[in-house]
């Protein structure tokens, strides 16, 4: 008997602290069934500080709306998500009667304290993402009941990106205390600063007024910290959805630029060539959706060669049975292109509707890219990068192919390459369909970032004329660096005077400029000149 004496002292003082814990869990329990949010409140806090292993589900299920309470007898329920319930205090199973249960009701200052509780219970989970979102969690609602369970998270913790997670949610924490030190106050203000993101500042900016002027006057300094970087980071963002607008430009005016420079017709249809190469896109989508869906994934590449067929033909038969009569009549041309770009939306609108159609977005275009605060999304990458391969397949075109080397000799001299034989009609046919077929290929990609309608072509017309003008007239090198620099400036002044005053500011400025250079950043020698 002597010899079992040591056992049985071990085994009672392991069994000794069980019923405080269950007492603190019961306790706690017991508050929510109070139908009071202050009581809701302390019985959150309860029970994540009790210890009991039902405790994650109990404050889990009180954030979600099924932590309920007998009316009878005041019995806790865990309505499990298949639609089971459990006994909040023990855990077991049971069939309470669902008309005789009323849910715990929240406020915000619950809802807070079940975020807190949720973050201190998962601090210590084997998953790194619960961790993660624990340290979230708490960060957002720095309740200073959960410091305890942060540093030691902070200590057992070797996952390097979870540290830097835990540490700022402490330092959410140390700086909501009216009480912390000034040294305390530093370094959390210097962990938020290295953060470095606007929640970072939020939490700064609110420092309480209690707070020791030390303290302030650190969080103020690492306030302005952080407002200058992030001022920075946004000129920085501008500058890319700059340059995202630009190849979006060079797209749409890269066709017009060719068609306008050697057949110097104000193709007011362009837009229109756009938005056939954005409903073809939408055609093929549609098509494989019903019928090969294993293939939405190689959609625009199926899209892109259809897309240039379509409106290259469409074009070509336009030159062949309109322009062909106009040329050396700018006015005409324009009235009478005016008038073929509202016959073909009617007709699209005859054909399609005229609501919106959804293209949809290939999985390996979605999702989108953090570089330090900049943010990129995959298919304005995409759009920038198959801009850039189409101007520079145009240049090479230009450059070694038969066609090329005719558009070009009928740029400069149109009477003189028909003098050397070149058939001028020929090549502004292929010309003319050349253009269109760019601009459906534009609208390919314009499908992925902007609504296809019937009027899509409308909203890029105009600063496509811009963008050829601005550059010079015929000149690709000139349509790049114009699309860019309209691209970029108007997103740099859309912050400052608003879209509808940016727009007008650039306008003027381009006018101005055009006063100055008429034959804009690059001039093209030739006819234009010789006229």
């Amino acid at each position: 008997m002597k010899a079992l004496l040591p056992g049985l002292l071990v085994l009672l003082s392991l069994l000794l602290p069980l019923p405080a814990v269950a007492d603190a869990y019961t306790d706690a329990l017991a508050r929510f069934a109070a139908d009071s949010y202050a009581d809701t409140e302390a019985g959150v806090e309860g029970v994540a500080g009790s210890g009991n292993p039902l405790a994650a589900d109990v404050v889990g299920a009180l954030g979600a709306g099924r932590l309920l309470v007998r009316s009878a007898d005041k019995a806790v329920f865990i309505r499990d998500p298949a639609g089971t319930f459990r006994d909040a205090a023990t855990g077991a199973a049971a069939t309470p009667a669902a008309s005789d249960l009323k849910a715990v009701r929240l406020n915000n200052r619950v809802r807070r304290a079940v975020d807190a509780a949720t973050g201190a219970l998962t601090l210590r989970a084997p998953d790194p993402r619960r961790r993660l979102d624990a340290a979230a969690a708490v960060f957002k609602s720095r309740d200073a009941s959960a410091l305890p369970a942060l540093d030691a998270a902070i200590a057992a913790e070797t996952d390097a990106g979870v540290i830097r997670a835990l540490r700022e949610a402490r330092a959410s924490v140390k700086l909501a205390d009216p009480a912390t030190t000034p040294q305390d106050g530093a370094e959390a203000a210097g962990v938020l600063r290295d953060r470095g993101d606007r929640d970072a500042l939020a939490l700064l900016r609110q420092v309480p007024a209690s707070a020791s002027p030390d303290v302030r006057s650190i969080a103020e300094g690492a306030a302005a910290s952080i407002e200058s970087r992030l001022a920075l980071l946004q000129r920085v963002q501008d500058v890319t959805y700059g340059v995202s607008l630009g190849s979006v430009l060079l797209l749409a005016a890269i066709g017009l630029a060719i068609t306008f420079g050697v057949m110097g017709v104000i193709n007011m249809a362009h837009g229109e060539m756009v938005m056939i190469g954005a409903y073809t896109t939408f055609v093929v989508q549609e098509v494989i959706r019903t019928r090969f869906p294993e293939l939405f994934g190689a959609s625009l590449f199926i899209a892109l060669p259809l897309a240039f067929l379509v409106s290259g033909a469409i074009g070509v038969v336009i030159e062949r049975t309109v322009i062909r009569f106009l040329y050396g009549r700018p006015l005409e041309t324009l009235l009478a292109t005016w008038g073929l770009s509202l016959i073909l939306q009617q007709a699209v609108r005859s054909l399609f509707g005229a609501q919106n159609r959804e293209v949809g977005t290939p999985a390996w275009m979605a999702g989108s890219v953090d570089l330090g605060g900049i943010a990129l999304t995959w298919n304005r990458i995409v759009i920038v990068i198959f801009a850039l391969a189409v101007f520079f397949a145009l240049l090479v075109a230009l450059k070694r192919t038969s066609l090329g080397l005719q558009i070009r000799a009928v740029t400069q001299n149109r009477r003189m390459a028909g003098a050397m034989g070149i058939r001028t009609d020929w090549v502004d046919a292929m010309t003319f369909g050349l253009g269109s077929g760019v601009a459906g290929i534009a609208g390919v990609a314009l499908s992925q970032i902007d609504n296809v309608s019937p009027n899509l072509g409308q909203g890029y017309i105009i600063d496509s004329f811009l963008v050829v003008v601005f550059g010079g007239v015929g000149n690709l090198w000139g349509t790049l660096v114009g699309a860019m620099t309209i691209g970029i400036a108007n997103k740099l002044l859309e912050p400052v005077a608003g879209a509808v005053l940016g727009k007008i500011v650039l306008l003027i400025c381009v006018i101005l400029f055009i006063q100055k250079r008429p034959r804009g950043l690059f001039a093209l020698k030739g006819r234009f000149v010789e006229a």
